[in-house]
């Protein structure tokens, strides 16, 4: 058994928590709790994970740090502080998995809701204006998901399935793909980009990804073509985005994570044409709470009886490099 589980939460507690306090020593922490209850911990279940705290809270000194902690997403970004990732003594482990379908299904959802033009239609609704008009098909449109891990994958399936063009870019080129087909390297990711209708980010931060979406890339995408983040808000540069939405060069966006969260309410992303906001709930569903502590309690039970943990995060790449199946 640990010496010690330090849950960090913000509000509700996770599910489940007499199945967690069986297995290990339990101590629960708000945010402002954190630095306090930290040091000397054998392990933290980190159930907020957007948060500066971890990183604030972390012990001075190796000794005092936890030695596995665990994120309850799949981004770890706000993890990758130098004091964890530079310990080779603190196993960082996520969530993946739990994301994957939810998110492809909520990306099919916008694609479709731009496509179809379902805001337009709702604001007529509102002003109970009867006013009958064409919308886009999606069969046959190119979709490029920029990010092929789990994510990125499931939307690739599922967007192959409503019979949309799917392609990938990740950090190696390759043919034969079973889910994107072709991927893209940084090499001809432009020429992908000016073929694509829409542009689906799914990719991790990393120091490699931070700004990927910059004045250049938005310039090389097909004129009249949406893009679509449901990766992280630092991918992009949302200035750069914006000028572009402006301009006219892009037919809209829908955003899920921003640079800044809650965006603030000054920003002009909230008033644009054809630009949809949501508030980085992607991922979630009704059942998530409970798929998150399933896959933390299989992982509590595999720390408490030696065997090796799922989900093992590479801290300097910033996302887990394969699928594992340990015993």
């Amino acid at each position: 058994m640990p010496d010690r589980l330090v849950v960090l939460y913000r509000g509700n507690r996770p599910p489940a928590t007499a199945l967690i306090e069986r297995l290990a020593d339990t101590v629960y922490a708000t945010e402002e709790e954190l630095p306090y209850l930290l040091p000397g911990a054998d392990a933290l279940l980190a159930w907020v994970t957007i948060t500066p705290a971890i990183r604030e809270a972390w012990p001075d000194t190796p000794e005092k740090a936890p030695r596995w902690v665990h994120a309850s997403s799949a981004g770890v970004d706000s993890f990758l502080f130098p004091a964890l990732v530079e310990d080779p003594g603190v196993t960082l482990t996520n969530a993946r998995g739990v994301y994957d379908r939810p998110t492809a299904e909520y990306v099919l959802g916008l694609i479709l809701a731009l496509a179809k033009d379902f805001p337009g239609t709702w604001e007529h609704q509102q002003r109970r204006e009867w006013r009958p008009r064409p919308s886009d098909g999606i069969t046959g449109r190119t979709v490029l998901v920029w990010g092929t891990g789990p994510i990125g994958r499931a939307i690739a399936r599922l967007l192959r399935a409503v019979g949309m063009r799917v392609c990938g870019a990740g950090r190696t080129a390759r043919s034969g793909d079973p889910d994107f087909g072709t991927v893209h390297a940084s090499a001809t990711v432009p020429a992908a980009l000016a073929e694509a209708d829409y542009v689906v980010l799914a990719a991790p931060l990393t120091p490699d990804t931070r700004g990927m979406v910059d004045a250049p890339v938005l310039a090389a995408m097909k004129p009249g073509a949406r893009l679509i983040n449901v990766g992280r808000g630092g991918l992009v540069d949302e200035q750069a985005l914006i000028d572009h939405l402006s301009a006219g060069r892009l037919a809209g966006a829908a955003l899920d994570v921003f640079g800044q969260e809650p965006l603030p309410a000054g920003s002009p992303l909230w008033d644009m044409p054809g630009v949809m906001i949501s508030p980085h709930t992607a991922g979630e569903t009704t059942a998530e709470r409970e798929a998150l502590v399933e896959v933390f309690l299989d992982n509590l039970t595999r720390h408490v009886e030696g065997r090796p943990l799922r989900n093992v995060v590479d801290k300097r790449r910033g996302y887990v490099i394969h699928e594992e199946s340990p015993a």
